[in-house]
């Protein structure tokens, strides 16, 4: 090989559309990778350093995050892009997520590919709803309620229905009722066994007696209450300050993702320990010590379980990297060049130096 071709770095492309049609919207792989890449982090075989966030308004948490993780037993190093406005939609009528993902090798530090992040980031919030729900929901579970309609409330009724098919009744309250109708418009054809119900943006309604809750929103408020919240029930928290403080001390159980990614974030949890009111001492595990069995989930019918997840960059990328292998698999993608070739081997380099 002419030694100008040694040099040229290629990647993979991929549009959603891309990841889509390969079918790599599979929540069961999801699941079961992000349930992988949690053991190879018990045993340290997962570099998951500091994220990089830059907040450009406090109030409203509109922000850019940069997560890196890299996966030693894969080889591969990947981050994700990720911007969140969460005042996007009523503002400017689009979407509040928007994220996108390079994934390099780590034998010669190559980048592989660069696709299209907010799907897979999405499905992350499934997944690990999922697994969450399959260790702290009763089986039994049969309605579930939403405060929030938007993208993660749909991905997170996914992941529910996947772990618990019992579920039959989805109640949802969101700011109108106009996304209250689009949420059931969307979803009643993929779940005909269950019966959706508009609260009519009533949270109350939604809420109150079900043996789910889940809160999605952009909001910075109470909006969850502690009364409306029975015996038995399992919380998912996926935004930032969305339930009263009572809601998490009244739990039997409070289980987060990571508790140390927790802390350092706007979640009520985040709140609760920065005004002294929890602590570690609080918080009764880490998802990974239920995937493992190192510490039990759910251990009676009765019980409050409280469960916190704000996104791990080394389940994102492990995610993103399943979809990519999918997608090389079923054939989908475009392969772009980075270079053809190093700097000075271009045979007309001199015409392009500006001095």
């Amino acid at each position: 090989m002419h030694e100008k071709h040694q040099h040229k770095v290629s990647f993979n492309y991929f549009s959603q559309e891309d990841l889509l049609n390969a079918g790599a919207f599979d929540i069961r792989m999801a699941m079961e990778v992000a349930e992988k890449a949690m053991l190879a982090y018990e045993d340290h075989r997962v570099l998951f350093p500091e994220k990089v966030v830059q907040i450009f308004d406090n109030a409203a948490q509109d922000r850019i995050n940069c997560l890196p993780a890299t996966l030693l037993d894969d080889k591969i190093c990947g981050v994700k892009w990720v911007s969140v406005f969460p005042r996007n939609p009523g503002r400017h009528g689009v979407q509040n997520l928007s994220a996108i993902f390079i994934l390099s090798e780590i034998e010669m530090g190559f980048p592989i590919a660069v696709m299209e992040g907010t799907l897979a980031s999405n499905i992350r919030v499934a997944a690990m709803g999922g697994i969450a729900a399959r260790h702290l929901a009763r089986e039994d579970s049969e309605v579930i309620g939403f405060i929030g309609a938007g993208e993660q409330a749909r991905m997170h009724l996914v992941g529910m229905k996947t772990v618990l098919p019992n579920i039959g009744v989805c109640r949802v309250a969101a700011k109108t009722t106009a996304e209250e109708e689009k949420f059931i418009a969307e979803l009643s054809p993929l779940f005909p066994d269950v019966d959706f119900v508009a609260a009519k943006t009533n949270a109350r309604a939604a809420m109150e007696g079900a043996d789910i809750l889940v809160t999605a929103t952009g909001a910075q408020a109470p909006l969850l209450k502690a009364d409306w919240v029975k015996p038995g029930t399992f919380y998912s928290h996926i935004g930032g300050w969305e339930d009263e403080y009572a809601v998490a001390l009244q739990s039997d159980k409070i289980v987060c993702d990571d508790w140390e990614t927790v802390v350092h974030r706007t979640q009520t949890l985040s709140r609760m320990s920065a005004e002294g009111l929890i602590s570690a001492h609080d918080i009764h595990a880490d998802l990974h010590e239920l995937v493992s069995g190192k510490k039990p989930g759910r251990e009676s019918a009765q019980e409050r379980i409280y469960f916190n997840a704000v996104g791990l960059a080394y389940i994102d990328v492990a995610i993103a990297l399943a979809m990519y292998q999918r997608a090389m698999t079923e054939g989908f993608g475009r392969e772009l060049d980075l270079q053809q070739c190093m700097i000075f081997e271009h045979a007309n380099i001199m015409e392009h130096i500006q001095l």
